[in-house]
């Protein structure tokens, strides 16, 4: 990859961390993003699906058409100082590491362009900017308005603690806010005129957690209050809950949230109450494609992993020793072989229902030292210093390579559509 585009990749994901913007306000993100493609030749449209923070770059013509999946919203709460101590800077973080998500595939479109060019190779590469996948929105109302539709094969890659493709079932999603509706009372002189919203709340997850002995091991139910009103001695007419309900299967996923659709029902009968479910967002588990996996795990295979300064190892030392990570002194290692057969995954992403319309590859970087969970105070610390920025390097290289075989020997492409269907 030309030293150039390197630099430009630098300074943009330092810009990013720097800047960290939640779902759907990733305007100085996505600018920083959208600019530096634009410098490098790509074509820009916004508004992609209705999001200000959405775009699409693109370079070329015809088929085969590559895009490049890239993030980078940050969450609430992350914010951290560059060390390996736990400092919080207030506000956002890039716990998740999609400061460097969206750099890398940006990189990546970059170097397959100037390598096609070279080539005289035909063909389009796009870049998507994805908003709000933090909150499983983006790229789900993207693919519903078939901005993908048209693609030869979708490429993305994750932060993680080691270097991989990813051959994971990422869950199916159903995530619902559950609204009660009461009547308000004196809670001591006259609760008999009241309809605890907050009681039927409460029954509800009661419900929800005597189902979780009915359900299939593989399926999760997490909930959360969001609110309630007033002091304890009013019956509280309004209450409501945040719910994930997951599993590796969607026919799974649909079928455990009917019934916790139906706790709440029954809670509401219970006392007296109205509920309201409204379903936020949903999507489909990670539908993989064996020969996009063995096509880019070869290229992997080519290119070497990062290598470590002892600033760096020291760095990892501390960080692993402060958060208690047990990793047993080994804080990266190279790549990992390919497995025989899918990996489900307990985490969810809005790449999945991509995946259902176009043949999808994920792969895999190092960008914080092994043992690092993701939205965590430590994964932003790394995310925001070299070592994350080796592992957005070595993903875009990564991701280039394989992008590149696609473009040059195109019944690769054929076959992935072949195993698709």
């Amino acid at each position: 990859m030309r030293a150039e585009i390197e630099k430009k990749m630098k300074e943009t994901a330092d810009y990013i961390f720097r800047h960290p913007e939640i779902s759907e306000q990733e305007v100085q993100s996505s600018r920083a993003l959208a600019a530096f493609l634009e410098e490098e030749g790509f074509a820009l449209s916004w508004g992609i699906a209705g999001f200000e923070t959405a775009f699409l770059a693109q370079w070329g013509q015809g088929k085969p058409i590559i895009g490049f999946l890239a993030e980078y919203d940050a969450l609430p709460g992350m914010g951290q100082e560059v060390c390996s101590a736990r400092r919080p800077s207030g506000g956002p973080g890039h716990g998740c590491g999609h400061n460097l998500l969206g750099t890398a595939c940006a990189g990546a479109a970059c170097a397959l362009k100037e390598r096609m060019e070279k080539e005289g190779l035909s063909g389009t590469v796009r870049v998507y900017g994805c908003p709000a996948e933090e909150t499983v929105i983006g790229k789900i109302r993207m693919n519903a308005e078939g901005v993908f539709d048209d693609l030869s094969a979708a490429v993305t890659w994750h932060p993680f603690d080691r270097n991989r493709v990813s051959y994971d079932i990422w869950q199916a999603q159903d995530i619902k806010n559950y609204k009660f509706y009461g009547t308000a009372a004196h809670a001591s002189k006259h609760p008999e005129m009241g309809r605890s919203a907050l009681d039927a709340a409460e029954l509800m997850n009661v419900g929800v957690n005597y189902l979780r002995e009915h359900v299939a091991d593989d399926v999760r139910m997490h909930y959360t209050y969001t609110n309630t009103d007033g002091p304890a001695n009013i019956v509280p007419a309004y209450a409501s809950t945040n719910y994930f309900i997951r599993s590796s299967k969607w026919e799974r996923t649909e079928d455990a949230s009917e019934r916790v659709d139906n706790c709440a029902r029954g809670a509401a009968l219970m006392t007296g109450t109205r509920v309201e479910i409204e379903r936020v967002t949903c999507n489909k588990e990670m539908k993989v494609n064996r020969v996009l996996a063995e096509t880019f795990y070869e290229e992997m295979c080519r290119i070497p992993a990062p290598s470590y300064t002892e600033e760096e190892l020291k760095f990892a030392a501390e960080i692993s020793e402060a958060a208690g990570f047990e990793n047993g002194g080994v804080y990266f290692t190279g790549l990992e072989p390919l497995e025989d057969q899918p990996v489900p995954l307990a985490i969810g992403t809005d790449v999945s229902d991509v995946s259902h319309t176009v043949p999808t590859v994920m792969l895999s970087a190092a960008a914080m030292c092994r043992g690092t969970p993701l939205h965590h105070w430590a994964a932003t610390a790394q995310a925001g210093m070299s070592i994350g920025q080796k592992g957005m390097l070595y993903a875009a290289e990564c991701m280039a390579a394989g992008a590149y075989r696609l473009v040059s020997e195109q019944e690769l492409l054929e076959k992935a559509w072949e195993e698709f269907r």
